[in-house]
């Protein structure tokens, strides 16, 4: 008879996401397992449960969610939580703090619909940011020259020295936005645009938009009033707006929650699996077809 289906939720937040709760319940789940406040240091006590509790044949029932609100956190969580794995006592784990991946593969994913990635030049707003970061990533892997922007030039340096130690072929330009004529020259010749900033943050103004006529495709990832990109619906999917096909939040959450859903139930295929964000892409991409 097969184990039961458990997923151990790892959150560096104090309480768990109940919104990654429900999407795991969601996918199937059969028990789920939350701890909050879990940091590098006292992680490796909860990962050795998963792995020595079944045998070797049933460790695919068994998986790890890593998620909070800081992907940096995060990272060094997961970080650790590899180091735990050895030879086939492991499981597999599903990274995705603070929605990160599956919000920018889901955005990569709209925008490869209607724009040439290859050699297409893009701007991330808030490209400092946990999606922004896994945007920049995913855009730069496909071949699109990035520009990572943000209102600090030092972060956006940061981040793009940050892709380019995993993607050293990686086309990135760091660009300050802390104003409209600034955020409209960080656009200037590009043909899209993703908007990844906090909730409730104007980052682009009907002002400096209407300074580059030239941008096919706008994703505004703030369903929060104010949004990310004025003139942009939460709703909007594929709507054309002053001469670009838009994408909001909504239009973009349907498909993030079909690549979340999916992610989990991937889990469990097998046990060795590390599903970071060129994994959820390609999953993304598998969903599409």
């Amino acid at each position: 008879m097969s184990k039961p289906k458990i997923l151990i939720q790892l959150d560096t937040d104090s309480h768990p996401s109940t919104f990654d709760a429900v999407v795991a319940v969601d996918a199937g789940v059969d028990h789920l397992f939350q701890y909050g406040g879990v940091t590098p240091e006292n992680v490796e006590g909860l990962v050795h449960g998963a792995m020595f509790t079944r045998g070797p044949g049933d460790l695919h029932q068994t998986a790890i969610f890593i998620g909070g609100s800081s992907v940096e956190a995060g990272e060094r969580l997961l970080e650790r939580v590899r180091k735990c794995f050895f030879g086939p006592m492991r499981v597999s784990v599903l990274f995705d703090a603070n929605g990160a991946n599956t919000t920018a593969a889901a955005a990569v994913l709209a925008a490869a619909k209607h724009v040439s990635l290859e050699g297409a030049t893009a701007t991330v707003l808030a490209g400092t940011g946990p999606v922004g970061q896994r945007a920049a990533r995913l855009l730069a892997a496909r071949g699109a020259q990035v520009r990572v922007a943000s209102r600090a030039i030092a972060k956006a340096e940061a981040v793009c020295n940050a892709i380019r130690s995993r993607q050293p072929a990686a086309k990135l330009t760091p660009v300050q936005t802390s104003g409209a004529d600034e955020t409209a020259s960080a656009l200037r010749g590009a043909s899209l645009v993703i908007a990844a900033g906090a909730a409730g943050v104007e980052l682009l103004s009907a002002e400096a938009r209407n300074q580059v006529p030239e941008l096919k495709l706008a994703i505004d990832l703030n369903a929060v009033p104010p949004l990310g990109i004025a003139g942009i619906q939460p709703p909007d999917k594929a709507v054309e707006r002053d001469g670009a096909i838009c994408y909001g939040a909504l239009g973009v959450g349907g498909t993030k929650m079909k690549i979340h859903r999916a992610a989990i139930e991937r889990l469990f295929a097998s046990n060795d699996q590390i599903l970071d964000a060129e994994e959820v892409f390609t999953l993304g991409e598998s969903l599409a077809k």
